[in-house]
């Protein structure tokens, strides 16, 4: 029997940010970079892998660690971080891992025999003349590699490219030859940077990391992080080198944009940077991308939500859902971790998660876990103050005649639950100071149908929420 699949669809200890996802053979394997829980910088841990079968996408088995940050024959004490590296399939039949070290503006790649096995550090991308990338005179410095391979090229695109950065021109690609590392066309740009983009279809959602290429068809996908940071958006051609368009914005990890359930404006979750990209996976796309916890910027999860197509090959924006891969509603019934929250806010609208480690202030609610990183502890919403709602969505709720939910805190109020954001409470639960987790029950008379559940606190003190259950 399939499981059902969540967001994050990972364990909600595990921290796997820019994720990069894969079909080969029948499963779907996703590469990223590796956070650490309280970290204090990006990328920290070494590269892991997990995998699940393309027909059971809830099912996700845990492959390991491919390859230690000491790896690369420049990192042997451990001091630079792997940041979000990405996977291609050579013409050798053998698997390559692109990566750039934090502190170097070369790309450095790895080899293996197969997916999700042990890589071997294998040499740096390098002009013909032995020269490596990022290095010549007039290279502008590599950054988030992201790798396509048709036959026997590869085009690499990588960039970095702030707002007002002059020194920077845009995304670029680099074009290598069938050993993955020498250079046969040399970079060229396809998008450009901010300071470059008046009069173009980029402007306003300008390139700033994290470019992936997916072909569609006929059709070339530009998958980036623009300078609004929450957002991924996308350009396409019928080219992988030239005449990229801007085409929209295919997921923000805040919902900003989309108007179909709240104002277009108003955040929905706390963004920040945002990476990921598409994948086929039994003739539906999906986007993969990352969401923020912990009140942190070092704290990032996977999320994914299927996606729309029009007529002319354009992306309908998906919602934040707490369902992603399942390919439709979770079941209105039985119990659901509180880490499922797919919006969370309170009265107090913030769109960013603060910049440069610092943490979240004692107004905002935020998805964390109890001990520390690699500890398999179950993901549970905190601070919960007066006004704190989390949303979930979606649920096919059939007879749904009440609610559990599992509380703690030094908190005296009550939970209200919902079938929208700013709707009226269809039961109301109050709570108490406790230390422990304790179960609140209630009846509530949820319509059939296909609903979002939001719990929204009121009162006084701090409650934190780990779960609640549809009866």
């Amino acid at each position: 029997m399939k499981k059902q699949a969540f967001n994050p669809y990972l364990p909600s200890w595990e921290y796997i940010p820019d994720g990069e996802p894969y079909v080969f053979g029948d499963r779907i394997y996703i590469y990223g970079s590796h956070d650490r829980f309280r970290g204090n910088a990006y990328c920290l841990n070494d590269y892991v892998c997990w995998s699940a079968p393309v027909d059971d996408l809830g099912d996700w088995r845990y492959e390991g660690v491919i390859y230690p940050k000491v790896s690369d024959p420049l990192n042997r004490d451990g001091s630079m971080c792997l940041y979000a590296p990405d996977v291609t399939l050579g013409p050798d039949g053998r698997y390559y891992l692109y990566y750039v070290l934090d502190k170097v503006s070369i790309v450095s790649v790895a080899v293996c025999e197969e997916p999700a096995g042990r890589y071997e550090f294998y040499g740096y991308v390098h002009y013909a003349d032995g020269t490596r990338l990022g290095e010549r005179k007039g290279d502008e410095p590599q950054f988030d590699p992201g790798v396509l391979t048709e036959g026997g090229t590869t085009y690499l695109y990588t960039g970095f490219c702030g707002v007002g950065d002059r020194s920077r021109s845009g995304p670029m690609v680099t074009v290598l030859g069938p050993d993955m590392l020498t250079i046969v066309e040399e970079p060229v740009f396809i998008a450009p940077s901010e300071p470059f983009s008046e009069g173009s279809s980029f402007m306003e959602h300008e390139f700033f990391e994290a470019p992936s290429m997916r072909k569609r068809g006929d059709t070339y996908y530009f998958i980036y992080s623009s300078i609004v940071m929450h957002e991924l958006c996308y350009a396409t051609s019928k080219y992988p080198t030239k005449g990229f368009v801007y085409g929209g914005v295919v997921s923000s990890n805040c919902d900003m944009h989309i108007h179909s359930y709240k104002p277009a404006r108003k955040p929905m979750y706390y963004g920040s940077n945002n990476h990921g990209s598409m994948v086929e996976i039994k003739n539906r796309w999906y986007i993969f991308y990352h969401r923020h916890t912990d009140g942190t910027n070092f704290s990032r999860q996977g999320c994914a939500e299927p996606i729309e197509f029009r007529e002319d090959g354009s992306i309908i924006q998906p919602e934040m859902t707490s369902c992603g891969l399942n390919g439709g509603p979770l079941a209105g019934r039985g119990e659901y971790p509180a880490y499922l929250a797919c919006n969370l806010f309170c009265k107090d609208e913030e769109i960013y998660t603060p910049l440069g480690g610092l943490w979240m202030d004692s107004r905002f609610p935020k998805i964390t876990q109890d001990g520390k990183d690699g500890d398999e502890e179950a993901g549970y919403i905190q601070n919960m103050r007066d006004t704190a709602t989390a949303g979930f969505k979606y649920f096919d709720c059939q007879g749904v005649k009440g609610v559990i939910i599992k509380v703690r805190g030094y908190c005296r109020g009550q939970f209200e639950i919902k079938t929208s954001w700013d709707g009226k409470a269809l039961t109301n639960i109050p709570v108490g100071y406790t230390n422990i987790w304790k179960e609140y029950t209630a009846d509530i008379a949820i319509p059939d149908g296909i609903w979002p559940i939001y719990i929204t606190y009121r009162g006084e003190g701090s409650a934190s929420l780990q779960s609640f259950t549809l009866i």
